[in-house]
């Protein structure tokens, strides 16, 4: 039966001793906080007295700091220390004592908190692989574009593909690994390139990243999995005489895929941002363009009188119709951006590229290339390097510079003079 005079007498024993006698000796003072006044450039800490049992008087025992200081916020620091100072009144309740041996009070410690976990733990179900990557790309889908979605999907499906196929006997996620991935990646690099087994090893870490923050896995593993050099693959730029032949060509055999091709070349669109354009994107009287760009919401540029002599009138359309669809400017076309995209480059492959023998390297996004080549050269005849950057970066949309000065050696928009009178 629970006695409350021996429980308050072994209370009193703890902080006073055995001496009912002498109530003021306390046996050790409450322990407090240093911090220095806020000063992060000094040590924080807590301290505290006991009394030292041959010299009966209240002795400080040393500082408690335990990696404290590596935080370099007050509010990290301070919160730390209050753990400190509150775990360690509780000990100096419980009996414990600097001078003395203290294996008992540690071994009760250990068996107390190993029996809070056992009844406060409970061992949850762990969801499979597949499940817990369905999850993560669901959480994706709120963040991310349909197509970015799309090409993640088509990633995740193949990893878990491989997984059924040579790891059939791992179900739960917590099963998988670093190695295990590693091989997956390794057999991408061995079937495909170094490019693609990075664009998995990015896709499948963002996932997995996910899972990480919403603590159905401890880490995320393939962040320490290296990125592999890799040459990006550009389409080439078309030389003046072969964007010439196929402007000629396109005016008699294909202007509406021409039309289609002068927003590239005249807005420096990317081919999908051009099949996202609507009627209403189009403010022809204030001669501007909204569209939904590569790495933003919503970007304005303004549409270069040009452009603006080729465009039919727009009035008479629906603002919700889509500028281009197969047949026609103006109209609805219910299938997915990537489609759209795709229906436009089989086309020029079909039109153009076949009729002028043109290889992989060349594509819609060519004329890009091109016309961003140009414009630089044309802007360097008047401005030092710097300031033709800073005019074209205008006329891009590169976000940054250094962005657009990658861009521009990834071209070779900028050649050097002949340099033949240097090697004489």
């Amino acid at each position: 039966m629970f006695n409350l005079n021996e429980f308050l007498t072994n209370e009193y024993r703890n902080e006073y001793g055995n001496d009912y006698n002498s109530p003021m000796k306390k046996k050790y003072s409450e322990p407090k906080i240093y911090d220095a006044k806020g000063d992060l450039s000094k040590r924080w800490y807590v301290y505290y007295r006991f009394r030292n049992p041959e010299t009966d008087q209240l002795q400080k025992m040393p500082s408690i700091y335990i990696g404290v200081n590596n935080f370099k916020t007050k509010e990290e620091r301070l919160s730390m220390l209050i753990s400190f100072q509150r775990n360690l009144s509780q000990l100096l309740k419980d009996g414990y004592n600097p001078f003395e041996n203290n294996q008992v009070l540690y071994e009760k410690e250990i068996e107390n908190i190993s029996q809070l976990r056992s009844e406060t733990t409970i061992e949850e179900p762990k969801l499979t692989i597949r499940k817990a990557f369905e999850f993560a790309l669901n959480l994706k889908r709120n963040v991310l574009k349909d197509t970015s979605i799309r090409g993640l999907n088509n990633r995740m499906n193949n990893f878990l593909d491989w997984i059924d196929t040579n790891h059939p006997k791992l179900k739960s996620i917590d099963q998988l690994t670093k190695k295990i991935v590693t091989e997956f990646l390794n057999s991408v690099l061995t079937n495909t390139s170094a490019r693609n087994r990075n664009n998995f090893r990015a896709d499948l870490s963002s996932l997995i990243q996910m899972l990480e923050e919403n603590e159905i896995i401890t880490v995320n593993f393939i962040k320490n999995i290296p990125v592999l050099n890799s040459i990006p693959k550009r389409n080439k730029t078309y030389s003046d005489d072969m964007q010439q032949n196929i402007y000629t060509f396109l005016e008699k055999n294909d202007p509406f895929l021409l039309l289609y091709i002068k927003f590239i070349i005249y807005n420096l669109l990317r081919p999908i941002e051009i099949c996202r354009l609507k009627i209403k994107d189009l403010n022809i009287k204030e001669r501007k363009i909204q569209f939904q760009a590569k790495n933003s919401t919503l970007k304005t540029k303004i549409i270069p009188e040009i452009l603006i002599n080729d465009l039919p009138d727009l009035s008479k359309f629906d603002d919700e119709d889509y500028l281009f669809t197969p047949d026609q400017i103006g109209g609805k076309w219910d299938t997915k951006e990537i489609n759209k995209r795709n229906y436009f480059s089989k086309r020029f492959k079909k039109v153009v590229k076949d009729h002028f023998g043109l290889d992989k390297d060349y594509g819609l996004y060519s004329f890009r290339h091109t016309v961003i080549t140009r414009l630089y050269k044309e802007l360097r005849k008047k401005y030092s390097p710097n300031e033709a950057k800073n005019n074209l970066m205008l006329i891009t949309g590169h976000s940054t510079l250094s962005a657009l000065e990658k861009y521009l050696r990834d071209i070779d928009a900028e050649l050097p003079a002949d340099y033949s009178d240097m090697l004489k």
